[in-house]
């Protein structure tokens, strides 16, 4: 758990895991404890919450949701890109922040752009890995990358 910031603080600050703070940025804000979600459709109604106080809705439908959505999944890549293999498992903890963050973006938006559509991402990803464990059984494809349209 992050650490409650000063009232006054203005620029991001470290705790133990050594990545800077995103909730130590707050410009003389009342601190306000994050809702720790519970479920994809908490945080759902969290970020509901969120852009209705901000007068947001407007803003998000799904077209520029899943624009934004492209943009937040470029921006992990971007942190990858050049890195070898192992050098993409091993990040610097400050690198692993900036990725922690972009990921939580990327999160935010789809989980919006999903309850804008009216779709329960659990459910239809449970459904979408029936339909991959059909497409590519274990113990035909164990091993290999290939599309399942290149099995004989």
């Amino acid at each position: 758990m992050w650490p409650t910031p000063p009232q006054e603080q203005t620029s991001f600050a470290t705790d133990r895991r050594e990545g800077p703070n995103p909730l130590a940025f707050t410009r003389s804000l009342p601190y306000r404890r994050p809702m720790k979600p519970q479920s994809l459709q908490h945080l759902a109604e969290h970020l509901r919450q969120f852009a209705a106080e901000r007068d947001w809705e407007q803003f998000h439908s799904p077209k520029n949701l899943a624009m934004a959505l492209s943009v937040e999944v470029a921006e992990i890549v971007e942190h990858f890109q050049w890195l070898t293999e192992q050098q993409s498992r091993d990040l610097e903890p400050a690198k692993r922040a900036e990725v922690e963050q972009e990921l939580a973006d990327a999160l935010i938006y789809l989980v919006r752009l999903a309850d804008q559509l009216g779709i329960d991402l659990l459910e239809a990803a449970e459904r979408k890995l029936a339909v991959n464990e059909a497409k590519y059984p274990a113990e035909r494809v164990r091993g290999s990358p290939k599309k399942y349209s290149e099995y004989d």
